[in-house]
């Protein structure tokens, strides 16, 4: 009887192993909704600033465009380890 019981802990461990990785891709990305309200808020900033000073439109959507990118790379990022979490360990 005994070593029927432990037959099936292997499977629960592999059960709670999935479970885990699903758990932790799940809260990775997270991320991607806070790189997509960054994202907003960076296109935002950019219209107020150059409506309050058009002379400055240049300088400001270069700014925009470097917080774009460095916004994206971190949502990239966390999909990334998301991705890491499913399907490498």
């Amino acid at each position: 009887m005994l070593i029927w019981i432990f037959d099936y802990i292997p499977l629960i461990f592999l059960n709670m192993l999935m479970a885990a990785k699903l758990i932790g891709a799940g809260l990775a990305t997270i991320a991607l909704a806070g790189a997509a309200v960054g994202v907003g808020l960076i296109f935002a900033a950019l219209i107020t600033g150059t409506s309050r000073n058009p002379s400055l439109k240049n300088e400001l959507f270069n700014q925009a465009i470097l917080g774009f990118a460095l916004t994206e790379a971190l949502g990239l990022f966390a999909l990334m380890m998301a991705l890491i979490f499913l399907y490498a360990f």
